[in-house]
């Protein structure tokens, strides 16, 4: 027969996963409708390949199988072969995805799949050997046994990519039938959530699970801080606690440059995986951001100003926007070979030779745990296992003197690392991942009072603004690189960056960020949530239609997307006028989803937390005020607060008219309504569930209301 595919067609993407593979023998295809349209033509099944630009394993089987000739030519003839970078089209990942962990009861990257020509699936795997080795079958062995099956078992093969096309239609598509019937789960599932945290904790290690591999969990982080507040139970903090500093002192954390890698391999934290996630630097340092209110420990507040400076040095565009990944990989300089880890792992030689005083290097190798013996392939990752007292009565020297010299160390040995052959860096701009960063510095601004945060916040909102939102069309794009701009937002990409925006609008009091975050959550409305189901899906109703329409209900390595898209409709429905559809779009949402949360809420720990805000009712900060008081920020924002909202707006309803028109209302929202300064002064007004303290000019006033619980007094004024 004819070849189906006649080029590789990857060099005209702009995914740096796709071009990695633009020069592979295989005659790979993007997703689009000219490579299924070749399946359909030439009746030939598709080879499905998903992965992403920093996958260890998507290199080795990308060296091991598509760089060879053999390889290519099965796959040329008789299939046609398409590659899916997985940031890029999470939709299709998360279809697939779910049939292998469904049929084969695990998942992970690279994906591979084959499917009939209209993308229905009928055989999945992750990563296969070239040849079959360790109870894996062979990757060569494959294509040829699909091949013979699709000529001579082609019934058997249909029947059973229907039956697996249904079942993952049931897992990500479907709602109970009897929508709106039920109530929204009560805050009982934030406690569940945190009861079965505490289970699956690790009490020797910190994290969850009592083996390797660990990941940093934030969403479950989020529900202890959540329910250690609600319930005032030591264990949800303890754990909380645990887990934060296992994180900060292991092997998980970049001692040397800041950030986190995406996880540890093994159950004590010591070994990462390397590659560093744009979501993880944003999602990770919110976790700590909770446990620094919740405890004051200073080193929680370092560790979020060293990832984020971390991010803005490595993974910030010159013009605002925040980068993806970078690689696990990277050139060893003894070796001239790609290697994991290579950018970051030392020996004692390397540091005595970056830092060249003796003590210093000492210093540096006790705390960090750098041996000749080694922690990864004969090097080290550091990890911090040392603290500052124990080596100082182990050198004989003042604990600040030994700070000092640790610090003059680590910069040194930064210095040194930095001459290194760099990791690679994937440079799309994603929507919604620069939505969740976008988030965490507008918070990191409040809660630790630098002005930079913000700053940075707010030049990313306007740089995926001015780049990916089609302000006349009200349409969001996935992907900016290099001045091209592809891909239908999903529901994440308009969820996460409505909550960014909201953010900046509360750390720069600008109404122009609010007024974006509600643009966002109307088209959240428009083209994502289907009243009949009582659901929000995670593709829009306009946009490409694949063999069925998933859901994101639970966390993954990024919160729950439809879990996110429920707590920012809460948060902006009290600036969205009288209608009160968006409460109730997330009421309903919940409602429809509450036997799930119910009876599996580690898994929806987002919409868990969505349920407690529903019940528990927002934190309104109301400010009128010019500028917001520094003594206001630090007693707010300083202190763990859940579903603190800081509405702030000008001093006068004069001043408040143009806001209104930006916004597009007749007349000011309940938050804002009548709450102009008194006697000429920044004037504070909290509420809680609808019930208000009086005006104020004293924060402490204020929080003494809160913590008698909203007892209302005679206004002073």
């Amino acid at each position: 027969m004819a070849h189906p595919t006649q080029r590789n067609r990857l060099a005209d993407e702009e995914s740096p996963y796709l071009r990695q593979h633009a020069d592979n023998p295989v005659n790979w295809q993007p997703w689009d409708e000219q490579a299924l349209e070749t399946a359909r033509e030439h009746d030939v099944p598709i080879f499905l390949s998903i992965g992403y630009s920093a996958c260890h394993w998507c290199h080795v089987m990308a060296d091991e199988s598509f760089a060879d000739e053999t390889v290519a030519a099965q796959l040329n003839e008789h299939f046609v072969p398409i590659k899916v970078d997985r940031e890029e089209r999470p939709d299709i990942d998360s279809i697939y995805m779910t049939v292998c962990q469904l049929v084969t009861g695990r998942g992970g990257w690279p994906l591979s799949a084959w499917l009939t020509p209209e993308g229905k699936p009928f055989y999945v795997g992750t990563y296969f050997p070239r040849e079959a080795k360790r109870g894996q079958p062979g990757f060569l062995d494959i294509l040829e046994n699909v091949t013979n099956s699709w000529e001579s078992d082609r019934e058997e093969i249909e029947n059973r990519a229907d039956q697996w096309t249904a079942a993952a239609t049931d897992r990500l598509e479907e709602t109970p039938d009897a929508v709106g019937a039920s109530q929204p789960p009560s805050s009982d599932v934030l406690e569940a959530a945190a009861n079965a945290s505490l289970r699956s904790a690790d009490h020797e290690f910190g994290g969850f699970g009592s083996d390797g591999p660990k990941f940093p969990q934030p969403s479950r982080l989020r529900v202890l801080a959540r329910a250690a507040d609600r319930t005032g139970r030591d264990e949800f903090s303890d754990v909380l606690v645990e887990t934060l500093d296992a994180m900060a002192a292991g092997g998980l954390y970049d001692h040397v440059g800041g950030g986190f890698h995406r996880y540890c391999v093994d159950r004590d934290w010591t070994v990462p995986h390397f590659e560093k996630m744009l979501y993880d630097n944003a999602e990770i340092p919110r976790a700590f951001l909770l446990g620094y209110q919740q405890t004051g420990d200073e080193r929680y507040a370092e560790v979020v100003a060293e990832t984020l400076d971390f991010v803005e040095r490595e993974l910030m565009h010159e013009a605002g926007g925040f980068f993806s990944t970078l690689d696990a990989q990277s050139e060893d300089p003894e070796t001239g070979e790609r290697e994991e880890g290579a950018f970051y792992v030392w020996t004692p030689d390397e540091v005595e030779a970056a830092v060249t005083d003796e003590t210093d290097a000492e210093l540096f190798c006790s705390r960090y745990d750098i041996t000749e013996s080694g922690n990864f392939e004969g090097k080290n990752q550091p990890n911090r296992v040392a603290s500052i007292d124990e080596l100082a009565d182990q050198f004989d020297l003042p604990a600040d003197e030994v700070e000092e010299r640790l610090e003059s160390a680590r910069e040194t040995a930064f210095q040194a690392r930095e001459q290194r052959p760099r990791p690679n860096r994937d440079e799309k701009v994603l929507a919604g991942w620069n939505g969740l960063m976008i988030a965490t510095c507008a918070e990191a601004a409040l809660v630790l009072g630098e002005d930079d945060y913000a700053e940075m916040a707010t030049d990313a909102l306007a740089f995926v603004r001015d780049r990916l939102w089609d302000a006349d069309e009200k349409r969001l794009s996935r992907r900016y690189k290099d001045h091209d701009v592809a891909i239908d937002g999903y529901l994440e990409d308009y969820a996460f960056l409505a909550r960014g925006a909201l953010g900046c609008y509360e750390a720069t009091g600008e109404v122009d960020h609010l007024a974006f975050a509600l643009e966002l959550a109307r088209v959240i409305e428009a083209e994502f949530w289907d009243e009949a189901q009582g659901t929000l899906y995670f593709t829009p109703e306009s946009g490409e239609s694949l063999v069925t329409r998933p859901q994101e209900l639970g966390d993954q390595s990024t919160p729950s997307a439809a879990g996110v898209a429920v707590e920012t409709l809460l948060e902006l429905d009290g600036f969205a006028g009288e209608s009160g559809e968006f409460e109730r779009i997330a009421t309903t949402v919940l409602e429809t989803h509450a036997n799930r949360l119910e009876t599996n809420s580690l898994e929806h720990a987002t919409l868990c937390l969505a349920a407690d805000r529903l019940e528990s009712g927002a934190l309104e900060v109301t400010i009128a005020a010019d500028d917001l008081p520094e003594e206001w920020r630090d007693a707010f924002a300083s202190r763990y607060l859940p579903d603190r909202l800081f509405a702030r707006r000008p001093a006068t309803d004069d001043e408040l008219e143009p806001w209104l028109d930006e916004l597009e209302l007749t007349d000011a929202p309940a938050i804002w309504a009548g709450r102009e300064t008194r006697d000429g002064e920044p004037t504070l007004y909290v509420c809680r569930d609808r019930t208000c303290s009086p005006p104020t000019h004293d924060v402490e006033e204020a929080l003494e209301w809160l913590e008698d619980g909203g007892t209302v007094t005679e206004s002073p004024f």
